[in-house]
C-alpha cells in the first residue's frame, strides 16, 4: 500500500502540473468514514465496543485500538522526551456523547539518552458513550478523525477517518471487557486506597514517592502526567520500607521550582497501577536502613556523620593534593621549634579558622543554591572549567616551587621562617584557606556517606558535619602546635628537608594530571573539542613553567617578577579566554530557499524533524551539534534549512514526499551542483557518516 500510495500521489501531482493546478500535500487519510478496521503506515486502527448496542439512559465502553508493527510504537498522554499521543476528534448524533481518551499504564521507551513513555505491538484507548434516555431504538453513526504519530528510528504520523454503526436498544448488556479494549480497561489506574498512605517530596536533586501499602510491589514506575518535571531516561532508585516502599526519581535540571502539587501515575506491577494528585512536600529523604542502593549511608545518624567526617578529614592530610601543604607546616614547626608556645598554638588556632571560615563559605554558597533549586552538590565548583584551570594552574606553579625550579616564598602557603612576626598569622589563615581549596579534588575513603548524608539534613547538621570535617583536616598541624615536643620525634633539620620538598611535588603534579583530565571532560562534546581544550590548558602550563623558569634564573629581581607576573597572566588567559564560535545559523524551510541557495551553486543541508520525534532529537544532540560536524559545515560552506514538522506543512509533506520519505528524522545534502541528485541520508546518523557524506558534497 505504500508504494501504491507513492505512485498514486506522483501521478497526481503530475497531472496536476500537466493542467497547471497548484496543489499542496498532505498527511495521506486513510478510511471512509465507515466501520471496520484500516490499514496505514505500520499499524492498523480501528474503532471498537464492548456490545453492538446501547441502552437509552446508559454507557457503553467505545475504544480505539492501534496494532502495531514489530518494532514500532505510539504514546501515551506525556509522550517523554517526545512524541505526541493519539487524538479522536468525534462527529456524533444527537444524544450520544464521548468521555476524555484513557490511558493504560504505559512502558519506558528508550533511544539513546533519552526516553520516551508508550506502547508497542497493540494498544488501547477507552472512551465512554453515554446516551440520552430520551433516545429511540434504531441505528445511529458515530463518525471519527483520529490522528496518531508511530514511531521507531523514524516516525510517521498518521490520520483515518473512522466509524461505529451503534444501535439503540432497551435492555442492552453493557458487555464484557475482553480483547485488547477489555485488557486496557481493567489495565486503567486507579485512585489511591484511603487506607494507603501516600507522600511526595520534592528535594534538590529528586522526587521521592512514599507509599504505605499491602499491595504487590514487584515492579513500581513512576510516570508524569505533566512534563518538564523528571529525567525521563534516568533509573528509577526502588527502597522497601517496613510497610511499604519508596521510590527515587532524579528531578528535571529544568523544573527551577518545585511545583505545589504532583499529577502522576505509579505502576506497582503489571496489573495495578494508581493515579495520584498530591502536594509535594519541600525536603530531603535520606535512604532507608537497608536499602540495596545505599546501605551504609543510610544506617548514618547525625552523631555517626560527625564521627565519620572527623576521620575523614585527617585522612585528607595524607591525600596528594594536601600532603605537601601539611608537610610545609610541618617544616616550618621544625624550624620553629625555639619559638614561644603561646605563638605556635595561635598560628595553629588560626590556620583551623582559616580552614573551618572555608567550609562555611563554601556550605553556605551550596545550600543557598540547592534552596533555589540548583543540582548543585559538593564539590560543585569542580564542573566549572573556570575554577579547574585555575587551580590547576595555581597547583602546577606551586609543584614547580616545591620541585626548586624557584622558591616561591613559603609566606605563599605557611607561615614559612616567620612564625615569630605578626603577618605570620595571616599567612597561616591563609594556608588554611589554600589547603580546604586544594583538598576539595580529593575525596578520603570515609568522606563519602558522611558528605552524603549531610547534605540530605536540616542546615545545622550540614554546617556540623562540614565543621567536623574541617576539624579533622586542620587536626594534625593543630595537635603539633599545642604539643610541640612532639616535633622531637621529626629528623633535625638538614638537607633532607629539601630533598624531601621536592618529592612532595610529585603528588601535586599528578594532581594536576588529574585535573587537566577533568577539565578535558567537562568538554567532552565531541573528542575533538576536549582535546583542543586540553591542549590549551597544557600550552598554558607549559607558560607558567618559563615564568617558574624566569624567577628561578633571575630571584629577587623587579624586572623577573614582573615578567612572571604577565607571563602568568598569559597562562591564565590561554585556556580561559575562548575563541568565539560563530554558531551556525538554520534557516526555516521553503522551497524559494532551497531554489536560491541550489541557484548560487551552494551545497544544501536540510534537516526534517519535529518536536515529538525521539530519534530527531537524539541525532540532533550527539551529531549535528557535536563540534566536528558544525566545523565540516562551516568549512563546506554548507546553507542549512531546517524542516520543522511539528506541525503539519504541506511543503515539507511535498518534500518529503519528492526525496522518497514519509516521515521524520529524514536528512538530505545536496551537492552544490545544481544537476546533482539528493543524497538522503539513513534516519539514526553518526558522525563519521555525516562528516564522510559532507566531504563527499562539498567538493
Amino acid at each position: 500500500m505504500k508504494v501504491m500510495r507513492t505512485h498514486l500521489s506522483l501521478l497526481f501531482a503530475a497531472a496536476l502540473l500537466l493542467f497547471g493546478v497548484s496543489s499542496q500535500a498532505q498527511i495521506a487519510v486513510v478510511g471512509d468514514g465507515g466501520p471496520g478496521p484500516v490499514k496505514a503506515q505500520h499499524l492498523t486502527a480501528e474503532m471498537v465496543t464492548l456490545a453492538p448496542s446501547i441502552s437509552p439512559g446508559g454507557t457503553l465502553q467505545a475504544g480505539l485500538v492501534l496494532t502495531m508493527e514489530e518494532k514500532w510504537h505510539v504514546y501515551w498522554i506525556n509522550a517523554g522526551d517526545s512524541g505526541q499521543a493519539p487524538k479522536v476528534e468525534w462527529t456524533l448524533p444527537a444524544g450520544i456523547t464521548a468521555g476524555p481518551m484513557q490511558f493504560a499504564p504505559p512502558t519506558r521507551l528508550p533511544l539513546g539518552p533519552l526516553m520516551d513513555f508508550g506502547y508497542e505491538d497493540t494498544a488501547a484507548f477507552p472512551m465512554l458513550l453515554t446516551a440520552s434516555p430520551d433516545l429511540k431504538p434504531g441505528t445511529v453513526h458515530l463518525d471519527a478523525k483520529v490522528s496518531w504519530l508511530v514511531c521507531r528510528e523514524v516516525c510517521i504520523p498518521g490520520k483515518a477517518h473512522m466509524g461505529l454503526d451503534l444501535k439503540i436498544a432497551p435492555n442492552s448488556p453493557a458487555g464484557q471487557p475482553i480483547g485488547a479494549l477489555g485488557a486496557a480497561i481493567n489495565a486503567l489506574p486507579k485512585p489511591l486506597p484511603a487506607s494507603d498512605k501516600f507522600t511526595v517530596t520534592g528535594g534538590a536533586n529528586e522526587f521521592v514517592f512514599t507509599l504505605l501499602t499491602k499491595d504487590d510491589t514487584s515492579d513500581v514506575e513512576f510516570y508524569p502526567f505533566d512534563q518538564d518535571q523528571i529525567q525521563n531516561a534516568a533509573e528509577q532508585s526502588f527502597e522497601r520500607i517496613p510497610g511499604g516502599f519508596r521510590l527515587r526519581v532524579k528531578r528535571s535540571p529544568d523544573l527551577t521550582k518545585l511545583p505545589s502539587e504532583m499529577h502522576g501515575l505509579l505502576r506497582l506491577n503489571d496489573k495495578l497501577a494508581y493515579e495520584f494528585t498530591a502536594p509535594v512536600v519541600a525536603g530531603e529523604v535520606p535512604q532507608a536502613a537497608g536499602a540495596a542502593q545505599n546501605g551504609s549511608a543510610s544506617k548514618l545518624t547525625a552523631f555517626s556523620a560527625i564521627g565519620l567526617a572527623l576521620l575523614g578529614g585527617a585522612i585528607l592530610n595524607l591525600m596528594p593534593c594536601v600532603f605537601p601543604v601539611l608537610f610545609l607546616k610541618g617544616l616550618a614547626l621544625v624550624q620553629s621549634s625555639g619559638e614561644e608556645r603561646s605563638r605556635m598554638r595561635a598560628h595553629g588556632l588560626v590556620y583551623t579558622l582559616g580552614i573551618l571560615v572555608s567550609f562555611w563559605i563554601i556550605v553556605a554558597i551550596l545550600l543557598i543554591l540547592r534552596a533555589g533549586g540548583s543540582q548543585a552538590g559538593w564539590g560543585f565548583q569542580l564542573q566549572s572549567p573556570t575554577f579547574i584551570a585555575v587551580l590547576a594552574s595555581f597547583l602546577f606553579l606551586f609543584a614547580l616551587s616545591l620541585a626548586g625550579q624557584f622558591d616561591l616564598g613559603l609566606s605563599l602557603t605557611s607561615a614559612g621562617g616567620s612564625l615569630a612576626k605578626k603577618e605570620g598569622l595571616t599567612g597561616s589563615f591563609f594556608t588554611g584557606v589554600l589547603a580546604t581549596v586544594v583538598a576539595t579534588p580529593c575525596t578520603a575513603p570515609l568522606m563519602g556517606a558522611a558528605v552524603g548524608f549531610a547534605l540530605a539534613q536540616p542546615p545545622l547538621i550540614t554546617f556540623a558535619v562540614f565543621t567536623a570535617l574541617g576539624v579533622g583536616l586542620a587536626l594534625p598541624y593543630l595537635l603539633l602546635t599545642f604539643q610541640p615536643s612532639w616535633t622531637r620525634l621529626l629528623p633535625r633539620p638538614g638537607a633532607w628537608m629539601e630533598v624531601l620538598k621536592q618529592l612532595t611535588s610529585v603528588p601535586l603534579f599528578i594532581t594536576v594530571v588529574g585535573l587537566v583530565w577533568v577539565y578535558g571532560s567537562l568538554y567532552s562534546s565531541s573528542v575533538s573539542d576536549s582535546v583542543d581544550h586540553i591542549a590549551r590548558l597544557l600550552f598554558g602550563l607549559l607558560i607558567l613553567a618559563i615564568a617558574g623558569w624566569a624567577l628561578g634564573r633571575w630571584p629577587a629581581k623587579t624586572g623577573s617578577a614582573i615578567a612572571a607576573t604577565l607571563l602568568c597572566a598569559v597562562a591564565l588567559a590561554v585556556p580561559l579566554v575562548q575563541p568565539n564560535r560563530d554558531p551556525l545559523v538554520w534557516q526555516p524551510y521553503s522551497q524559494a530557499t532551497l531554489d536560491q541557495a541550489r541557484a548560487a551553486g551552494h551545497p544544501v543541508f536540510i534537516d526534517f524533524t519535529a518536536a515529538w520525534c525521539l530519534s530527531c532529537q537524539v541525532n540532533e544532540k550527539a551529531v549535528l551539534r557535536s563540534a566536528d560536524v558544525e566545523r565540516q559545515l562551516s568549512a563546506g560552506k554548507v546553507t542549512l534549512l531546517r524542516a520543522d514538522w511539528t506541525h503539519e506543512d504541506p511543503e515539507i509533506t511535498k518534500q518529503l514526499a519528492a526525496v522518497g520519505r514519509s516521515g521524520v528524522p529524514t536528512y538530505v545534502l545536496y551537492p552544490g551542483k545544481q544537476d546533482s541528485k539528493a543524497d538522503v541520508l539513513p534516519e539514526l546518523l553518526t558522525k563519521s557518516l555525516v562528516l564522510d557524506a559532507i566531504e563527499r558534497d562539498t567538493k
